[in-house]
């Protein structure tokens, strides 16, 4: 082979070369736009997705909240209607002690003296009045009132309460 060949052959082999380095470059560009392309449609598909289920939270949400607000107002709805009961029971019993306590002030009067038998009145007066206010006043003054009272005697509060919750875990008690 002379010189003139073997540097013939040498740059049909770099072309050749040139050219599969080329053809390999570009199919890799396409591969890579190709990839670029499937990215997208995923992100594209991925946003939808997270739209549809945004949608499908912000519904549900709604209609949890509707729902809330539903059993909020059933619960203030029965709140309000034993609160009242209770009020009407609580002002009843009241009255009803204090007259008992009257009833029997004679009684006290001849076997203990007619100073017992007063405070014995002065008591029962003091309930049946308790028991006219608590009729007479509605349940936004009465919670109110609790509230001055308690911020003006707080520990007096504390101990009506702890009397209170005893007495009515008694009451819980009993009934079973």
């Amino acid at each position: 082979m002379s010189d003139s060949e073997g540097t013939k052959d040498e740059t049909v082999s770099t072309n050749t070369g040139d050219s599969g380095a080329a053809e390999a470059k570009s199919r890799f560009n396409k591969a890579i736009e190709e990839a670029k392309a499937g990215v997208a449609a995923l992100k594209d598909e991925a946003l939808e997705r997270g739209d549809a289920y945004k949608t499908q939270a912000t519904a549900k949400a709604q209609d949890w909240q509707g729902e809330a607000k539903t059993y909020v107002d059933q619960a203030k709805v029965k709140a309000t209607a034993l609160a009242v009961d209770g009020k009407a029971r609580a002002s009843g019993a009241l009255g009803t002690v204090g007259k008992t306590i009257n009833e029997t002030a004679g009684t006290i009067d001849e076997k203990l003296g007619v100073q017992y038998g007063d405070y014995a009145r002065t008591a029962a007066k003091s309930l049946q009045d308790v028991a006219t206010k608590l009729d007479e006043k509605d349940l936004g003054e009465l919670g109110e009132d609790v509230r001055t009272f308690v911020r003006k005697s707080p520990g007096t509060a504390i101990g009506i309460a702890a009397v209170a919750g005893f007495f009515i875990a008694r009451l819980l008690r009993s009934a079973d």
